[in-house]
């Protein structure tokens, strides 16, 4: 129960923000969210399932909200608060504006802190091998080389790295770098697991240990999905804080059960993992040597015997898949089984799904020894890895010497675990209650002829539920976008909650005048969306509509018809656009603010990703249109199982799945338009499916209330 005393509490800390923050209006919305969230979290609702999920309008002030209802809380109790966002650009929001004003003026005393991916931080001791070693200078103690040869450009950023590193100029990771820092670069440099570990001597200074040391003290940590992900696949409490100690707070959960069946997947070469398994015994020969002790004999004896083992049943997979290439990899589109491939364009990849994620007996019985071997040579690695960190530390093996093979080794390791995480998924029976597996094979042909093996779990919500709401002290998930077609269900099912299992749901419209100030055009087009000639009439009419507003952003679904659209208009029309990806990002929002702060007009043209998180209030958007609806075409072979699975299960595939997400993919990009209560402007739709088609009534009935217009 929530005490009065805390209840007082979060009622002052909202009047101290009201008093503090200009054009403050008190919201029913965010007064009626901040309750709800604390009400959960304290257990109010149900002992053991303190979960919100929250859909909340543009404008409703839910950072805030979740900040309030959360945080007294929290720190009322001795817990943490665990803050995860999908984008760099909430993150940076949250701390750098929202946290800082709500810790001056909310009355409340606590820390907060970013908390990054290891991969994100320099290694202090790479980095200075690399600037010794990347000099030509080869030191004796360095075991560094490099992947790709540094050029002089990259030897003067490294140089540059190291000095800032060490006058405490850079905090040493890569997002607060001045400029953008090239792959082959950064992967030689950044921290890893395997060889920068904080017992260490010379990683002690590393910034990512640094940076741990002030999550540790944090009450409010924010992360990304990705990293809470990590965490929690590690046990949870192993990057971040445990679980059950903390509250939860999942912004941009739409994206949650996507980047949790991206964690939850694995794939492996074939061709390249016999490479590197080829190495492996000798890699553990050489740890035994510098370990000095008998206990290490035996692991390495071991280890060299299963990778012999694995060699052998890697060549069987091999043989057998090059064998039935011809079954599996068809030149032919059009024959009978080419619903199980798709070709990818882009590398002119060829892939095999296996239906119903069925792979054969002979290589499911491969799969088993496979996955039983690697999880062995996992075993023997890692106990040759910890003695050979225990002679280190002990002084009976010189740091210099034992680093390079200790990050050899950790290479391994990682390799070794997604190799058996891989065979785990191919030698696994699916359960007839829930989706199968999808497993699929690519014949990647890109630097040289190889296979690529991949598995992935259709659906997550199991996952989830082990690892997160079962586990944690609380949660609040939260988004503009979470009901699909006016209806939790479909984001219920994705992330494993039930509608009677004690877990709360609120929806919170918008505060904004929908009606008087936004406007949604659907225009008069003579093709269809998908019409061969729906691109140029796109052309024709374009300019008519671009004329409605002196701020523009026009949306496409793809990036071939984006470009043909923009090189056609520069041409016929002489007009000036910013196009995604000719420059930055961030380069476009700037050079638009400076267009519209001097009075002149702009326009933008960008895909999907424009159509999320991105913040143009007032005059920076008066004009909002949509070429097409955002229906993605299941292409993966993970989204092409899921519409498999629906059909067995006698669904309909394209109601159940493409129409409820490109619902929500709507909605979010029509939510770029009005951003504060006093924006003005108007959405045109030029897809007539809305019109023509029976789902589309449900599209444009699951948006916020803009004055329609249908043009005739």
């Amino acid at each position: 129960m929530l005490s009065d005393k805390l209840k007082q509490a979060i009622r002052q800390a909202y009047k101290a923000i009201g008093e503090n923050l200009t054009h403050f209006n008190p919201r029913r919305q965010q007064t009626l969210l901040i309750a709800e969230i604390a009400k959960t979290l304290a257990g109010e609702y149900s002992k053991d399932r303190k979960i919100i999920t929250i859909e909340a309008g543009t404008g409703t002030g839910k950072s805030l909200a979740y900040c309030l209802g959360a945080i007294p809380l929290a720190l009322s109790r001795d817990k943490k608060v665990c803050i995860s966002t999908a984008t760099v650009a909430l993150q940076e929001q949250l701390v750098d504006k929202d946290l800082p004003f709500l810790k001056k003026y909310a009355g409340l005393n606590f820390d907060f802190t970013l908390a990054k991916g290891r991969q994100r931080y320099v290694c202090r001791q790479k980095l200075t091998q690399a600037v010794t070693t990347g000099s030509g200078n080869e030191p004796a103690q360095a075991g560094f080389t490099f992947a790709e040869k540094p050029d002089a450009k990259d030897i003067r950023t490294l140089n540059k790295m190291h000095k800032a590193l060490l006058d405490g100029s850079w905090l040493g990771d890569i997002d607060s770098w001045e400029t953008h820092l090239p792959q082959h670069i950064w992967h030689q440099v950044q921290s890893d697991k395997h060889s920068c570990l904080k017992n260490l001597s010379e990683h002690t200074h590393c910034p990512f240990h640094k940076a741990r040391e002030t999550m540790d003290q944090a009450h409010v940590l924010v992360v990304n999905h990705s990293l809470l992900l990590a965490d929690l696949e590690l046990g949870g409490g192993k990057i971040l804080s445990a679980p059950e100690d903390t509250f939860y707070i999942i912004d941009e959960a739409h994206h949650l059960p996507k980047v949790t069946r991206d964690f939850s997947s694995a794939s492996i070469t074939l061709k390249g993992s016999i490479e590197w398994l080829t190495k492996l015994r000798d890699t553990g020969d050489k740890m035994a040597k510098l370990i000095k002790s008998k206990n290490a004999i035996s692991p390495a004896l071991k280890l060299g015997d299963d990778c012999q083992d694995l060699l052998v049943e890697m060549k069987k997979v091999l043989n057998f898949i090059e064998a039935n290439a011809n079954v599996y990899f068809l030149e032919n589109e059009s024959s009978s089984q080419s619903s199980n491939f798709a070709k990818n364009s882009k590398n002119d990849e060829q892939v095999y799904r296996f239906e119903n994620g069925i792979i054969p007996q002979t290589l499911k019985n491969w799969a088993e020894d496979l996955q039983s071997l690697s999880k062995k040579s996992l075993s023997h690695l890692n106990k040759l890895y910890n003695g050979l960190i225990e002679a280190v530390k002990d002084g009976d093996t010189q740091m210099y010497v034992a680093e390079p093979l200790l990050a050899e080794a950790g290479f391994m390791l990682q390799r070794l675990e997604n190799l058996q995480a891989l065979w785990f998924m191919y030698a696994k029976s699916d359960s007839d209650k829930g989706a199968p597996m999808a497993r699929w094979l690519e014949k990647t042909t890109l630097k040289r002829q190889d296979y690529l093996l991949s598995a992935s779990p259709i659906e997550v919500g199991f996952t989830l539920e082990n690892m997160l709401w079962s586990q944690c002290e609380g949660a609040v998930l939260c988004s503009a976008t979470l009901r699909a077609l006016n209806s939790f269900d479909h984001f219920r099912f994705q992330v494993g909650l039930k509608n009677n299992d004690g877990s709360q749901y609120q929806q919170v419209d918008s505060p904004f005048d929908y009606q008087n100030n936004s406007q949604l055009v659907i225009a008069k087009m003579d093709n269809e969306a998908s019409a061969p000639d729906f691109t140029d009439e796109v052309i024709t009419k374009l300019p008519k509509y671009l004329k409605q507003g002196s701020a523009s952003l026009v949306l496409f679904s793809s990036y071939w018809q984006m470009n043909k659209v923009a090189e056609a208009l520069r041409e016929e029309h002489k007009l000036e656009i910013m196009v995604q990806g000719e420059l930055s990002r961030q380069q476009i929002i700037s050079l638009h603010k400076k267009r519209c702060d001097d009075n002149k007009e702009s326009i933008i043209f960008g895909t999907q990703s424009f159509s999320e998180g991105l913040d143009l209030p007032g005059d920076y958007l008066n004009n909002l249109i949509i070429t097409k609806l955002p229906f993605s075409v299941p292409t993966s072979p993970v989204e092409q199982a899921q519409a498999e699975y629906v059909t067995a299960k006698g669904g309909n595939p394209f109601m159940t799945l493409s129409v409820p997400d490109t619902s929500k993919k709507l909605v979010q990009a029509c939510g770029r338009l009005l951003r504060n209560e006093k924006d003005e402007g108007v959405i045109t739709l030029l897809d007539k499916r809305v019109v023509t088609k029976r789902y589309g009534k449900q599209l444009l009935d699951s948006l916020p209330p803009f004055s329609r217009v249908f043009e005739k």
